[in-house]
């Protein structure tokens, strides 16, 4: 795959603020990249400038080889952009609606893609449909379908589920799905670690204004990600037995568990070794388990106190 998207040390800054710092990212060509930070990280920003929207303090954005300050039209051409406000005509259509998004872009009518759009987003059946007659949730494909009007090459997704419920989440998950299964590349920001672990290819951590990671998201769960193994104890354990101290162990609070954290990287696991070393000091195990730490924890360690 190539880079869609190219931002090379870009820089933003309000007033004496630094709101971006050297970014470098580059967008490949039909992956979904989630950029992940707490709010204030400069997700929002780094995309209004990346669309133009915002201009550049320094530095560079290259959409489908499009400089996008001195060849913003066909740089912007290439976007559709759906914000986190739903900020629609309440009066208007939906397909009128989307009709004029087209219109904006110098597009000619093309009603039989913007009918294979709304079919695409299940808006078909309400395409003669006021907006203000329409759910959260449809709201939210209308203007997916605004963006997609005028037949961009890429999809940027501000915040898409911000303040809904978890039903609706799981609804713009699938849509996001199918999307990409039709060959749009998709860039979403996002504050919910589980809808980046649900949908990305790729994660980029954001915080304080700079990339802090971009990162295939299997190879950024095996580089990154720790496992547990959590010992059951058929009696409690007061402590952690002496001569351990080579093992990475902590003892619940009631001393019924013991809990080993390990490098899923490393050469080996060193469980055997460890469960004859507590047979050896008279610890018997009554059960045991794995798990996987999650994206969650390596967002918390990477980006630490902002992630609160």
């Amino acid at each position: 795959m190539s880079a869609i998207v190219s931002v090379e040390k870009l820089s933003k800054r309000y007033e004496g603020i630094h709101a971006l710092r050297e970014v470098d990212l580059a967008i490949e060509e039909g992956e979904i990249l989630a950029l992940l930070g707490p709010n204030g990280a400069g997700k929002t920003t780094l995309i209004s400038c990346i669309c133009g929207i915002a201009s550049i303090t320094s530095g560079k954005v290259l959409v489908g080889g499009h400089d996008n300050v001195t060849d913003y039209r066909a740089a912007r051409a290439q976007i559709g952009l759906v914000p986190q406000e739903i900020n629609l005509e309440p009066f208007e259509r939906v397909m009128n609606t989307v009709r004029f998004s087209r219109g904006l872009f110098g597009k000619g009518r093309d009603d039989a893609y913007l009918e294979r759009i709304l079919r695409q987003l299940s808006l078909w059946d309400k395409r003669d449909a006021q907006v203000r007659e329409l759910s959260g949730g449809m709201k939210r494909r209308v203007l997916i379908a605004k963006a997609l009007a005028h037949e961009p090459k890429v999809l940027f997704l501000d915040e898409p589920t911000a303040g809904v419920d978890v039903g609706l989440r799981k609804e713009m998950w699938e849509t996001v799905a199918e999307l990409k299964r039709h060959g749009v590349t998709i860039i979403l920001t996002t504050h919910y670690i589980e809808e980046a672990e649900a949908m990305a290819d790729r994660i980029g951590i954001i915080s304080d204004g700079e990339i802090r990671l971009v990162r295939d998201k299997a190879a950024l769960m095996r580089e990154l990600g720790r496992k547990l193994f959590v010992i059951e104890l058929m009696e409690p354990a007061e402590r952690v037995p002496e001569g351990l101290e080579d093992y990475d162990l902590t003892l619940s609070r009631d001393g019924s568990e013991l809990t080993y954290t390990y490098d899923t990287t490393g050469d080996g696991t060193g469980i055997t070794r460890l469960l004859n070393a507590l047979a050896e000091r008279g610890l018997r195990a009554r059960d045991v388990r794995t798990e996987q730490s999650s994206l969650e924890d390596i967002f918390v360690d990477l980006v630490g106190e902002d992630a609160a």
